[in-house]
Order: structure tokens, then C-alpha cells, then sequence
């Protein structure tokens, strides 16, 4: 491989991995439409208005800046993990390092200014998305002529960057609704390269499919370990490619993993609630523990998998049937939709927010993935947007062959009535509330959940933050364990052995103080999987003989793993 060819392969690796730590996994189920962003641009700049004199100092420090960045004295430089301004051609030619030093003096005195501006909550952080939107938008890496990295492709390749990157662009104007692609989906086939655990489809009904996998030892645990995924993309996360697939880590630990697979559900499904999936994963449930011949599973959810997970245990403790769970098992999922976690995105939704996208729904019987995923990928532009623009349009390249980021362009739909029981969960808080509640039309009771819980955030996860999360584990008793995974949404959950970088922090969750929590619980190098097979193995009951064949006589197989639903557009 010559060096450009190893150089163009890192900067892909370096995207994706960047854009892996910001994957859809749970759509913000509350946009902001045309008419938002418009009056949060309209009040932004009427509060400049309103304020001329933080505008003049801001402006003030602006020319100061301009001063020694024309007179070559700025020592003004961009953040060491900005990949915009990695390449050394920023700074090798006094032209291109101008721009660069404009560019950034220019964008912290902007994000100074709307920072000084007393705003109310809601407000400031609408200020700051808008404004964020408008400085990544002018980034001087953005253009072809003012990119220094695309000049010099340009004049390598005599040009053929430039009509390959206007070939990828007239592609994603007519197949990719105007977004740059974020992934070369022809490297991928699902049952092919992805989610290729062996296993069968052992339950089926309207809402779910329940995949049994085949066991790799001779020997399993006999209780078996539910997997319950958000119902927002398809399941396979937890199944990618060999090597970092979980279901091959629990297989080879001898667990018996069932995972769901839940259906895409189209108009038609509109009306199916919170309760229809209660009662379909109760039905899975009862299957997995029939095959098994196991009295109880452990049950494992994620992101709003996990939010479905706890609906199930409070809706199983209220009808006085939680002895089908032996242990829980949630990862990075905020049950507290009133937390005060950092996240602007928190403090976008609104009454009128929540009514508009009610609305939606309503209108068009489903909350559709693909325009969500839009959304999001408004909400990070930076890592989502721009490094596509940069990379597919201005360099010609192709977007990078990335498994993660093909399962996060797989999008799913959610029916009406789920849609609206997720967001009214933004204000009735159900989980925290003491004793009887509800979520959508399924009564619960949280304060009778009583199990032994292990629970995953990850330190850089801005969609779920930790500290958020760390409330999950409150909520299920101080003596829950806690586990601090050191990377972002999903990739604390893609952990598999190996990596050198790995590491996590375990306590159990006793401080009332997240802070308190992390300043005494103890690091350990490595993959908190590992610590999870050894607490999975002690919950999961005696070794017995792996089953020769999927199934039983009630519960045949219905067909190969993955399944028929996961294929569904």
C-alpha cells in the first residue's frame, strides 16, 4: 500500500470511528422543525440587538485577534483533537494558516458572545445549536478553494476529484435525501458479513421475532439471557461482525443468549403502544424459559431497549409475577426524563416541541427513521455532515466501509402509539414516581422492582450522558452495579476484548452524587465484558449439556438466524 493509499485509509478509519461515537441508536424523538429553527434564529438576533455593547467588546476582541494573526504574532490554534485542521498544510503556508486563525478567533468570540447573553434555558440552548450550526457551516475546510487538503487532490488527480465528488453528490441529492452518505452500504449484506451468529428463529407473532442462537460449547448455563434491543434499528448491534460481536463473546462464555428482533412497523401498525410490545416480549419471554426449562431469565435492554426492559419488570412486579426475572441487566438508558444532564438537546423539547411531533406521527401513522436520522445528523453537523461533505464531495473519495455506521443508516420506523407513549414520558416521569404509575397504558411499579441490576454508560456519550444513567442505576437500588465504559453511546456496548485503550470504572451505585461515585469507584484496564461474563455465569444457574438441536417440541424452529424481520425496508 503506498503512503497516500495508508494515509486516505486512516482518515476514513478516523471518520467513521468519530462518527461511530455518534450513532442514531435512539432518534430524538422530538425535532425541531423549519419554523423553530427560524425563531431561534429571529431571537438570537435580537438579543445582539438588544445587548449592542456585549456585541462591540466581542467585536473589539475580534480585531484584537486579527491584529496578530495578520502580523503573524497569534499563538491562536485549533483544538489537537479537531480533524479539520489536521492536515500540516494549515499551518506550513502563511495564506492557509490565516484563514485557519480567522476562522477560529472569529468562532470563539461567536460562542463567547451568545455564552454572555442572559438568556432563559430553553432559549440559550437553542441559541447555541443555532449558532453552532452557522460557525461549523463557515468552517474555511468546508470549501474546495479555501481547503488546502482538496486543492492539492485536485491538482494530483488533474481534476478527477472534483467530478467524482460531483458524481457523489448528484448520488445523495437523488438517493440519499440531500445528505452526504455516511457509509459504502455495498460492503455489507446482513446474514452475510453481518449478524452471522448461528442460530434459529424460535417464536414469532405480529410484533417480534425471537432468535435462539446455536451454542459454541459443549456445555451452557440453563438460565438463558433475554436480549431486549431499542426499537429504534435493527437488533443486529449486538451481533456485528465477527470479532466484536457480543452474542459470539456470550456463546463462547456459555451463556444462551435470546435476542428479539422487533418488526419495522409500517401505517398500518399505528396503534400499537407500549402494551403491545409488553405483551409480546412477555410472550418471548415465556418461550425462551420453556426451551430452556429455566424458572426465570436474565434480561438484558439498551438505549430504549432499556426503557421498554423496565416497563416489563415494573408491569411484572405490579401483576405480581417477577420471579421471570433473575437478574437485570441495562445499558446506557436514562429512565429520569427530568435529570439535569448537560445536553442542549434535553433542553430543546418543549410542550409545543412534543405537540409537533405528536402531530406528525398522528398525520403520517409512524415516526419515520430516515427523516429522524436527518435530524440528529443536524444536532452534530461536524462529525455527521460536514466530514462527509469534506471527504465525499471536495476530496471525490468514497465514504468509508464502516459495519457500525451500516446498522446506523438501517433505519427503523415507530408506530403512532409508541411514539406518543415515548413522549409523554418527557413529562410524566413514570419511573420515578413512587409506587403505582404508568407508562403510556401500562401500569407499573418500580418500587417492587427488586433485583440484583448491573448498569453501562459510557463516558463520552452525549445522547445518554453517564451521569444521567448513573440515575438509571439508582433507581434500582444502591446496591446496583455501576459500570463507567470509556467511549460514547455504542461503542461502550461494541467492547470486545483487545483493545488496548479499554477501560472501565465498577462500584456499586451508593452515592447520592455521580461525582462522589466516580471519585471512589475503581478503574480497570480492559473490557468491562470480560467482568460481565464472570457476573453473568454466577446468575445464570448450573452447566448442562448444550442443546443439539434449537427449540423444543412447542417451540420449533421457524427458520435461520436473523430471521425474516430484520429484512423488512
Amino acid at each position: 500500500m503506498t503512503d497516500k493509499s495508508e494515509k486516505r485509509s486512516s482518515n476514513l478509519d478516523d471518520i467513521a470511528k468519530n462518527a461511530a461515537e455518534n450513532t442514531l441508536a435512539l432518534n430524538p424523538l422530538v425535532a425541531l422543525n423549519g419554523e423553530d429553527f427560524m425563531a431561534a434564529g429571529t431571537n438570537l438576533m435580537r438579543a445582539f440587538a438588544a445587548n449592542p455593547a456585549m456585541v462591540a467588546n466581542q467585536w473589539m476582541s475580534f480585531m484584537g485577534d486579527m491584529g496578530n494573526i495578520l502580523s503573524d504574532k497569534s499563538e491562536i490554534a485549533p483544538d489537537p483533537k479537531d480533524r479539520r485542521f489536521a492536515d500540516p498544510a494549515w499551518k506550513a503556508d502563511r495564506i492557509n494558516k490565516t484563514m485557519m486563525q480567522t476562522y477560529l478567533a472569529w468562532a470563539k468570540n461567536m460562542e463567547t458572545l451568545v455564552e454572555e447573553m442572559d438568556l432563559p434555558d430553553r432559549d440559550a440552548a437553542r441559541a447555541r445549536l443555532i449558532s453552532s450550526l452557522w460557525v461549523d457551516a463557515m468552517a474555511p475546510s468546508n470549501g474546495l478553494l479555501t481547503n488546502p487538503t482538496a486543492r492539492k487532490q485536485m491538482v494530483e488527480t488533474n481534476g478527477k476529484s472534483v467530478m467524482d465528488g460531483f458524481k457523489n453528490f448528484m448520488d445523495d441529492i437523488t438517493k440519499n435525501g440531500g445528505l452526504p452518505s455516511s457509509v459504502d452500504k455495498s460492503k455489507f449484506k446482513v446474514g452475510e458479513n453481518l449478524a452471522v451468529s448461528k442460530g434459529d428463529v424460535v417464536f414469532k407473532n405480529d410484533v417480534l421475532e425471537l432468535v435462539h442462537y446455536t451454542a459454541t460449547t459443549d456445555k451452557v448455563y440453563r438460565r438463558p439471557l433475554l436480549i431486549v434491543p431499542p426499537q429504534i434499528n435493527k437488533y443486529y448491534s449486538v451481533d456485528m461482525a465477527p470479532g466484536k460481536s457480543m452474542i459470539e463473546f456470550l456463546l463462547a462464555n456459555g451463556i444462551q443468549p435470546y435476542c428479539i428482533s422487533w418488526r419495522n412497523p409500517t401505517s398500518q401498525q399505528r396503534d400499537w403502544e407500549m402494551a403491545t410490545y409488553i405483551d409480546a416480549l412477555d410472550e418471548a419471554c415465556d418461550a425462551a424459559m420453556d426451551i430452556t426449562g429455566a424458572d426465570s431469565v436474565n434480561i438484558m435492554g439498551s438505549c430504549s431497549g432499556g426503557i421498554t426492559l423496565s416497563t416489563y419488570v415494573g408491569w411484572l412486579a405490579h401483576n405480581k409475577k417477577q420471579d421471570k426475572i433473575n437478574s437485570v441487566i441495562i445499558a446506557v438508558c436514562v429512565l429520569d426524563t427530568m435529570a439535569d444532564t448537560g445536553s442542549d438537546m434535553a433542553a430543546l423539547v418543549t410542550p409545543a416541541t412534543i405537540e409537533a411531533a405528536k402531530q406528525v406521527s398522528e398525520t403520517q401513522g409512524i415516526l419515520d427513521g430516515e427523516e429522524m436520522a436527518k435530524m440528529f445528523a443536524w444536532m452534530r453537523p461536524n462529525d455527521l455532515i460536514w466530514n462527509y461533505w469534506v471527504n465525499n464531495y471536495l476530496m471525490g473519495n468514497s465514504p468509508p466501509a464502516f459495519d457500525v455506521l451500516y446498522w446506523n443508516a438501517d433505519t427503523t420506523r415507530l408506530p403512532k402509539g409508541l411514539h406518543h407513549d415515548f413522549l409523554n414520558m418527557a413529562y410524566s416521569n413514570p419511573f420515578m414516581e413512587e409506587g403505582v404509575s404508568q407508562v403510556g397504558n401500562v401500569t407499573i411499579d418500580m418500587s417492587k422492582v427488586k433485583y440484583d441490576t448491573y448498569v453501562i454508560a459510557g463516558t463520552t456519550d452525549h445522547i445518554t450522558p453517564w451521569t444521567g444513567v448513573y440515575e438509571t442505576a439508582r433507581l434500582y437500588g444502591p446496591k446496583t452495579t455501576f459500570i463507567l465504559s470509556n467511549s460514547g453511546h455504542l461503542q461502550s456496548l461494541l467492547n470486545p476484548p483487545g483493545n488496548p485503550k479499554s477501560w472501565y470504572m465498577k462500584a456499586p451505585a451508593k452515592q447520592d452524587d455521580p461525582e462522589a461515585w466516580a471519585e471512589s469507584a475503581k478503574k480497570h484496564e480492559g473490557t468491562w465484558w470480560l467482568d460481565w461474563a464472570e457476573t453473568l455465569q454466577k446468575k445464570s444457574g448450573t452447566q448442562v449439556k448444550a442443546p443439539k438441536s434449537p427449540g423444543n417440541a412447542t417451540f420449533p424452529s421457524l427458520g435461520a438466524a436473523p430471521g425474516e424481520y430484520v429484512f423488512e425496508p
